[in-house]
């Protein structure tokens, strides 16, 4: 058995004895064998278990109690399109992270899985800021941070009012779809629809774009259809004005349950007055990932674009 299911056994176990003892939610339950664990009211040892191992099995347990939930807001980025994000951070920021520590948000955080993957991957090379408005969601990401050891400084808000938060060298984001309720609010952003509602996705790419240094980058999990929608013509008016895209990267099909569902990987940077346009945008399709032929011409054609910039 694997390191990471033997963690998910002890906290899976614990956490269906509180929610039956308690009569709680499976998700609740976990949080307080998550806490508990914290304040070394409950106790479990796996010799040898990594920051990883500790991270999946929570994450398991995690997916398994929002199967339970059925919340449409409680949803998790995969481990796979973590990794890749990863992997694009450190090619963008391959000096910086040898050279010391990259200053990272990510401004719909939920239990923090995109982002813990991605700080996992760099150890110690990333300081990171989250915001989430769910209460459940930010506090099982503060505690899966602590036991994973990886500093997050939390802020529970809606992420679109004012944040007070310093830029960012890059903004790490599995954009959340859909409708921004909040009018009011919308209307503080250049990408507030002329007529009805905004979409929430378009503003929290402006939002993040506003807590990113100049010259920063923004690493966007995108609707494959975002530059297709009927407000795409304003999006792309204000990027034009406010970043230039560095990538656009449409993942495979296999990865989501229907077209509808389909994501990419967007690569913004914010621009500068020191800095020029990239000669060449990055367009690329991430093969099957079983294909391992394919998935290394793939990296191979991004390390061709990154050496001709």
């Amino acid at each position: 058995m694997d390191k990471f299911e033997q963690i998910f056994g002890f906290i899976n176990d614990q956490a269906e004895k509180i929610a039956t003892d308690e009569e709680i939610d499976y998700l609740e339950a976990l949080l307080q064998t998550l806490e508990d664990t914290l304040d070394a009211k409950f106790e479990w040892q796996v010799e040898g278990a990594t920051k990883e191992d500790m991270r999946k099995a929570i994450q398991i347990a995690i997916l398994k109690g929002m199967r339970k939930s059925a919340q449409p807001n409680h949803q998790m980025t995969p481990d796979t399109l973590g990794l890749l994000v990863g992997y694009f951070v450190e090619q963008f920021f391959e000096k910086e992270i040898e050279n010391g520590s990259v200053s990272v948000l990510d401004p719909a955080l939920g239990t923090g899985n995109l982002l813990l993957t991605v700080m996992n991957a760099m150890d110690g090379k990333l300081h990171a800021t989250g915001v989430e408005v769910d209460e459940l969601l930010i506090r099982l990401a503060a505690a899966t941070a602590d036991l994973v050891e990886q500093p997050i400084t939390l802020f529970r808000q809606d992420s679109l009012e004012k944040l007070l938060v310093d830029p960012v060298d890059a903004v790490i984001c599995d954009l959340p779809v859909g409708f921004y309720p909040n009018e009011e609010v919308a209307l503080d952003y250049e990408l507030c629809a002329a007529e009805g509602m905004s979409y929430a996705h378009h503003l929290f790419i402006e939002q993040s774009l506003n807590h990113t240094k100049e010259g920063g980058y923004a690493f966007f999990l995108v609707p494959g259809n975002l530059f297709e929608s009927e407000q795409a013509k304003q999006l792309h008016k204000y990027l034009k004005g406010h970043a230039w895209i560095q990538a656009v990267i449409q993942l495979p099909e296999n990865m989501f349950s229907t077209r509808a569902h389909e994501k990419s990987i967007l690569i913004l940077q914010k621009q500068s007055a020191q800095l020029k346009a990239p000669r060449e945008v990055l367009l690329a399709k991430v093969p099957n990932m079983s294909n391992k032929q394919a998935l290394a011409m793939f990296f191979e054609k991004v390390q061709m674009w990154k050496e001709s910039k």
